[in-house]
């Protein structure tokens, strides 16, 4: 599998976190402007800002949570030469499930579809991670 191939998903990733980091500063410049929030209201990270924002900003805050271990994963994956057309596709789904949550996060914020696409992430990331140690383990 190529480079570019195994890296494609990773770069899709990182794109919806530049993207949430610029949603979040832009609705949290507005909410200042706005005077919905002061920055004194919010300097020691309190959580002073309107719902919008907020939601943006957890949502932004939660690509450094599960996604860390796809990242690492394939960091691994990669060097190694363990990077198949298997972890391709499912790197593909996970970064589906990734935007979708994303999506649901910053709209409707439906907390039971949410936590459904959410762990249906954690189940392929899950089994990314098995395949990955079975195949480093049995040397396959």
């Amino acid at each position: 599998m190529s480079v570019q191939m195994v890296l494609l998903p990773v770069f899709a990733l990182v794109g919806l976190a530049f993207f949430l980091l610029l949603w979040m500063a832009t609705a949290r410049t507005k909410a200042l402007k706005a005077r919905e929030t002061s920055l004194k209201d919010v300097a020691l990270r309190q959580p002073n800002w309107p719902e919008k924002a907020t939601q943006i900003g957890n949502c932004f805050s939660n690509q450094f949570e599960i996604p860390v271990l796809f990242y690492v994963l394939i960091a691994l994956a990669l060097p190694l030469h363990k990077a198949d057309l298997f972890i391709v596709l499912m790197s593909w789904v996970f970064v589906v499930t990734r935007f979708i949550h994303a999506g649901v996060f910053t709209t409707s914020n439906d907390v039971r579809q949410r936590g459904l696409v959410w762990f249906a992430g954690v189940l392929v990331l899950l089994a990314m991670w098995i395949y990955f140690a079975l195949k480093m383990l049995l040397l396959i």
